[in-house]
């Protein structure tokens, strides 16, 4: 992360604003969000998927990423691991710019 990101995410996070969406975000994760993917759960994505991920993240070591999204969708998902941090767009722009650029051209 550039000198220059790292400062506008320290301006941001300094205000309240940004701190009560954060944690509404969080607290809708573990609330009305699985009651949304329960009643989904059964449906299948109809769009093509592109799932990037963080290899130093939490789902890389506990889950197969790209075959959870896969058993979601009915059609077939590309996607690949990144050796980021949580900051994956702010850590590797160009190689997720070019990610996104040839999933949208297929």
């Amino acid at each position: 992360m550039s000198p220059a990101v790292f400062r506008e995410y320290l301006r941001t996070f300094r205000q309240p604003a940004t701190i009560h969406a954060i944690c509404e975000d969080y607290r809708a994760a573990a609330s009305i969000d699985l009651e949304h993917d329960k009643v989904d759960l059964d449906k299948k994505i109809q769009c093509a998927l592109l799932v990037l991920w963080s290899e130093k993240g939490p789902f890389h070591r506990m889950y197969n990423v790209l075959q959870t999204w896969q058993d979601r969708a009915a059609v077939q998902t590309q996607g690949s691991v990144m050796p980021t941090g949580h900051f994956l767009p702010e850590q590797m722009p160009k190689e997720l710019t070019q990610y996104i650029r040839t999933f949208l051209r297929a």
